[in-house]
């Protein structure tokens, strides 16, 4: 996405990759949350930069009662919100480094929700016991068998559950990770599903984000058993400035940053 020999497009095994990623996690939470802590709040649910709230949206319908796992949780503020809600969620999380922000933001705020530290693609719970499963751009985008995490998901979900997920919109890897006028300019082909990496000088990978294609997302749900409800791309709203990494207004008006998938585990 730039030419620096230490940020490439490659393919990364599932062993490189989890070991990148949540290194970088760890290492990155404080900055992470230095950056952008105040627009995601500490009882929020913000599902993109776009600014999309699920107090708006309700894109997970009633979560009055449920027992909801967010998955790829960060600092928690979307589960904190969703215990206000009358839900009974758990924030699950591979990075440490970000748990321990969701320890510090939940005895600020007072609303507290349980922490877990599990990898995406072993969800340490058994099958069909929550209601709702979501996460806003949390593990997807960074495991390489995205279509297990479906699976994962598929499992842990009672019958009639509801699994909401957020992430870059795939057309944005046609272009530069740029939020000015050079990220206008188609210069990576769509179908090229070969993962982002950055790598020290080594060429080891330190951070890896994966890449799908729309129709690669809908196979992975249709083959983990779900039924695609709806596929909401938020438009950028006005009176909105914020740059969040390559998300601007000036992209933002043009074509869509943010993908939410919402899809359900069919009852019978």
């Amino acid at each position: 996405m730039n030419d620096d020999h230490r940020v490439t497009r490659r393919q990364v095994g599932d062993a490189e990759a989890r070991h990148a990623n949540r290194r970088w996690w760890d290492a990155d939470a404080d900055a992470y949350q230095a950056e952008h802590g105040s627009f995601l709040g500490d009882v929020d649910f913000v599902w993109c930069p776009e600014g999309l709230r699920e107090a708006d949206a309700r894109l997970l319908g009633d979560v009055a009662g449920r027992r909801v796992l967010e998955i790829g949780c960060g600092a928690a503020s979307c589960s904190r919100w969703l215990a206000t809600e009358g839900a009974r969620p758990v924030a699950l999380d591979l990075s440490a480094g970000m748990l321990r922000h969701a320890a510090q933001a939940s005895a600020r705020s007072g609303v507290r929700v349980p922490l877990t530290q599990a990898d995406a693609l072993a969800l340490p719970f058994g099958d069909e016991v929550f209601d709702i499963a979501c996460t806003a751009f949390g593990a997807v985008p960074f495991v390489e068998d995205s279509a297990a995490l479906m699976r994962e998901a598929h499992r842990v979900l009672r019958p009639g559950g509801r699994w909401v997920f957020s992430v870059t919109h795939p057309m944005r890897w046609i272009f530069l990770d740029d939020p000015g006028e050079g990220g206008l300019v188609a210069v990576h082909s769509y179908f090229d599903t070969a993962p982002y990496v950055e790598q020290d000088e080594h060429g080891v990978a330190t951070y890896v984000e994966q890449h799908r294609t729309l129709g690669d997302r809908v196979r992975e749900l249709v083959s983990a058993g779900f039924r695609l409800m709806d596929l909401v791309e938020p438009e950028w709203p006005e009176g909105h400035e914020g740059i969040w990494g390559q998300w601007s207004p000036l992209r933002g008006r043009l074509f869509p940053g943010t993908a939410i998938f919402v899809a359900e585990k069919p009852a019978g």
